[in-house]
């Protein structure tokens, strides 16, 4: 099967479509509101009905809050053992010979939260659909609905790599530390605190940078913009080669779209803040800046 790498184009995705080896993944979450007073960020709700009114054909879904999150926290998304992943992903038919094209609806996100979860565990064989299903459907290519059809089930070996994942206190110590760089991928008014926040106290991790993935993504064909452009995104910011990147967000997602640009460009020292502002913002003995 030819290798696309780790981005590829809804061309490229429809000359492979049949092929045996393929594993193409709807990968879509939603957040709505939480009711006031409720004491969560949002409500997490499946993409698995709008997989089902249409999807990529073939397509098979991943549920990333049901089945590929730890269950034993209250904050949303956090990577779970290796174990319940190995289990997961074999069920949904992954493994080590797969090729898995990944995808989501709107916002490319949710599909590379899933392939930095997949590459924390040693898998090279994942890529991300450009521009998602949205590029797909606008190129007017088939469509097809109702329930997935499901893959035969595999043997998924995980080989996990470390430092892939930190925790807060990793991150308070990377805020002295010079040969780092601390990345929030959340808008600007909320990395300046200038808006109320979701997730608790406004603001951001003490000497963090501002690259929204807002930035990193064309808003009108929802593709990823050119390398040369990321690449003077990360420099304006003083992102460079020689520093380890700990990204965060809100919640450990739209922040991979920052390591995925990253590694894209040849980075290779990269890691996420898995509990992201939902964790800090809510722990008082974690200091906080604004403006």
């Amino acid at each position: 099967m030819a290798d696309y790498g780790e981005l590829i184009t809804t061309a490229e995705l429809a000359e492979i479509l049949t092929r045996p080896e393929l594993r193409l993944f709807d990968c879509t979450t939603y957040l709505e509101p939480a009711p006031a007073g409720s004491g969560v960020p949002y409500i997490v709700v499946s993409g698995r009905q709008t997989f089902e009114a249409g999807h990529i054909p073939g397509a098979n879904f991943l549920d990333l809050q049901a089945e590929f999150s730890d269950p034993h926290t209250n904050l949303r998304f956090m990577m779970p053992p290796t174990a319940q992943l190995e289990a997961a992903f074999g069920r949904h038919g992954i493994s080590a010979g797969s090729r898995v094209v990944l995808y989501s609806i709107g916002t490319a996100m949710w599909a590379t939260r899933f392939w930095w979860m997949l590459r924390s565990l040693g898998f090279a064989g994942a890529a991300v659909l450009d521009g998602g299903i949205d590029k797909w459907t606008a190129e007017g290519r088939d469509i097809e609905t109702g329930l997935a059809g499901g893959y035969p089930q595999a043997a998924f070996p995980a080989r996990p790599k470390d430092g892939m994942f930190v925790d807060k206190h990793d991150v308070l110590a990377a805020t002295t530390e010079r040969d780092t760089v601390i990345v929030n991928a959340l808008g600007p008014q909320f990395y300046k605190g200038l808006e109320p926040s979701r997730y608790g106290r406004p603001g951001r991790i003490p000497g963090s940078v501002s690259v929204p993935a807002a930035t990193l993504i064309d808003p009108k064909s929802k593709t990823f913009v050119s390398l040369e452009e990321a690449e003077a995104t990360f420099a304006a910011q003083g992102i460079t080669k020689d520093k380890r990147v700990v990204a965060y967000c809100g919640g450990g997602i739209s922040a991979t779209i920052d390591l995925f640009q990253l590694h894209r460009l040849g980075y290779d020292n990269l890691t996420l803040y898995d509990g992201s502002m939902g964790e800090w913002a809510k722990d008082a003995e974690l200091p906080i800046e604004v403006g």
